[in-house]
């Protein structure tokens, strides 16, 4: 005996809606993470300076290199630490008189000074109550 079915053939429709989804997050991951303003359509305008004009901010340079010597001032006459004091003070007393802003502490030293000594050289520039910026290198250099 032979059996005939009349079944239909129907045609599966994909389902569009995960794709769709997928679309959507990604439209929103662009558009969060581009840059909606480039720096170049910035406008601003800098101040023009003179070449001879003072600095707006006045610093005071103080280097300890990796023999442990201390430099001051930005023509780096050297000290110990029982003048280290008597120099910064000189060279901050300069320093107000040039410029217009008050005066911060530059600290640079070299990575292979132990910790104790840098310790003691921040500590007794510490008794200037003056902000003291560390100078330093990023890691990634």
């Amino acid at each position: 005996m032979k059996f005939k079915t009349r079944l239909k053939r129907e045609h599966q429709l994909i389902d569009l809606t995960p794709l769709v989804d997928v679309i959507f997050l990604l439209l929103i991951f662009f558009l969060v993470t581009s840059n909606t303003l480039p720096l170049k359509s910035l406008k601003i305008e800098n101040p023009k300076l003179d070449a001879n004009t003072e600095p707006v901010v006045a610093q005071v340079l103080v280097i300890m290199d990796a023999s442990q010597v201390i430099y001051v001032g930005s023509k780096k006459a050297i000290h110990d630490f029982t003048s280290l004091k008597e120099a910064v003070a000189e060279e901050l007393k300069n320093a107000t008189t040039r410029g217009n802003a008050s005066p911060t502490i530059a600290l640079s030293v070299d990575r292979s000074i132990p910790y104790e000594l840098f310790l003691k050289l921040f500590s007794s520039l510490l008794d200037f109550k003056l902000p003291i910026r560390l100078s330093y290198e990023s890691a990634d250099t």
